[in-house]
């Protein structure tokens, strides 16, 4: 689990420009041994210049004690540790201020002219200092350990800290910006997260959905025929028993396809469950969850997307026994073919079945005994359907079957043709009937 820059910002607990207190404990520790150094070194100072000592211990600690200040100006405390070196005084100053400027996100040009004039001073007052110590006798060396000894000098105090404090800072940049990548990664992996909840969540409504238009049209046209054929066998029982054992026969048939059909659509159901919901998580557990919740989105859309796998739904071939039921319920029917027949997708054959089942099922419920025509066209780039009934003989017969309609026959068939970017009008006839029409790209 990363720190995001909020965590980070509310994690600053230090006293003024420290983020914490071990980071002011440690430049105070860094002040005072500065501020000793510059303090011991002041009394050589003091005497070399002619002033008291008092004086150039407290110059010295006054210098020293900058070092205080390197993480807010360090462009100050390597001026400091420049001005006071030609007092061979500050090289902890020095060095830890290098360090520090070094590891800032300043331009290369500063950062580069600050440590040219640190070399620079340093190797001046080196090159002088030994000069000095040589004409009076300490070192009996040759010329050349002068220049030696100042390049070496202002090297060893310049470069390290210098090249350190580079190394450092790039390596400070680079965990910055990867942790900045992972926070930006957690945020995406939550964001995918949301979506593939989300969209697991539509999936399910709209199985939810197709389901429903599955059962309505399975149970709605089976019933209602059943209903109309119990109708007419209450009507004929005495007068005609042979018609009555007929149609006893055909109630039982059709009872017997709608079970057949309901336990066709359960038993996808029962096989298709699958795990339980997971729990939420979070931190690196969340990585994995992630990608399971994107499964499971993609799983539910291939569901939605592809509502025929798993079962065979019926096809355009039984739709001359679908009209022949409604036939033998009494209705009044013809089917016409045009075009030449071909096969299509299975999807597009269940759903022209199903508008033609439902419109028969409304003619049932809405105008028992009106002369239905079905027309089913083949055509080049589509396939199109139309059922159209006439006004009822009986204007109440519909009512007297007493047939329930719950007002979602003629939405259910909108939504399954749309779904498939067809055409779907419906509406009253001048005729006093109603017209059902669709057209289904193929």
């Amino acid at each position: 689990m990363t720190t995001t820059g909020e965590a980070r910002a509310t994690a600053v607990t230090g006293p003024w420009w420290w983020a914490r207190w071990r980071g002011a404990l440690f430049d105070g520790s860094l002040a005072l041994a500065s501020a000793a150094e510059c303090a011991a070194e002041g009394v050589p100072f003091a005497r070399d210049a002619g002033i008291p000592v008092a004086a150039g211990v407290v110059f010295g600690l006054l210098c020293g004690t900058v070092l205080l200040v390197r993480r807010r100006w360090p462009i100050a405390v390597v001026l400091v540790a420049i001005a006071v070196t030609p007092a061979q005084m500050g090289f902890l100053m020095g060095i830890v201020g290098l360090y520090t400027l070094a590891t800032c996100e300043l331009p290369r040009r500063i950062i580069g002219a600050l440590a040219g004039m640190s070399l620079v001073g340093t190797m001046i007052v080196t090159f002088v200092r030994v000069r000095q110590d040589m004409a009076r006798g300490d070192f009996t060396l040759g010329d050349w350990f002068v220049p030696f000894a100042a390049v070496t000098t202002s090297l060893g105090l310049t470069a390290p800290p210098l090249l350190l404090g580079l190394y450092v800072g790039a390596r400070r940049r680079l965990m910055e910006s990867l942790r900045e990548r992972a926070d930006s990664l957690e945020r995406e992996l939550q964001l995918l997260a949301e979506r593939a909840e989300e969209r697991a969540e539509w999936a399910r409504g709209e199985e939810r959905t197709r389901i429903a238009r599955e059962m309505h049209d399975v149970v709605a046209h089976r019933v209602s025929l059943m209903v109309v054929h119990a109708a007419a066998l209450q009507a004929v029982a005495r007068k005609d028993p042979e018609k009555a054992v007929k149609n006893a026969a055909l109630v039982g048939d059709m009872g017997r396809q709608a079970l057949t059909e309901l336990r066709e659509m359960l038993g996808v159901l029962r096989s298709g469950e699958g795990p339980g919901p997971v729990p939420p998580a979070r931190g690196p557990a969340a990585v994995p969850l992630v990608a399971v919740g994107v499964a499971a989105a993609a799983a539910a859309s291939r569901a939605v997307d592809e509502p025929g796998a798993g079962a065979e739904g019926p096809c355009l071939a039984e739709l001359e026994e679908l009209v022949g039921q409604s036939a033998a319920a009494g209705m009044v029917v013809d089917l016409s073919v045009e075009g030449e027949a071909r096969p299509y997708g299975a999807e597009i054959e269940q759903t022209a079945y199903r508008v033609v089942q439902e419109a028969l099922t409304n003619v049932h419920k809405h105008a028992a005994g009106a002369k239905t025509r079905v027309r089913l066209a083949h055509r080049g780039s589509e396939i199109a359907m139309q059922v159209e009934n006439g006004p009822p003989p009986e204007p109440g017969s519909a009512a007297a079957a007493r047939l329930p309609s719950g007002g979602n026959g003629l939405v259910g068939m909108k939504e399954r043709v749309v779904a498939l970017g067809g055409v779907f009008v419906s509406g009253p006839t001048e005729a006093g009937g109603f017209r059902v029409s669709a057209v289904i790209p193929a």
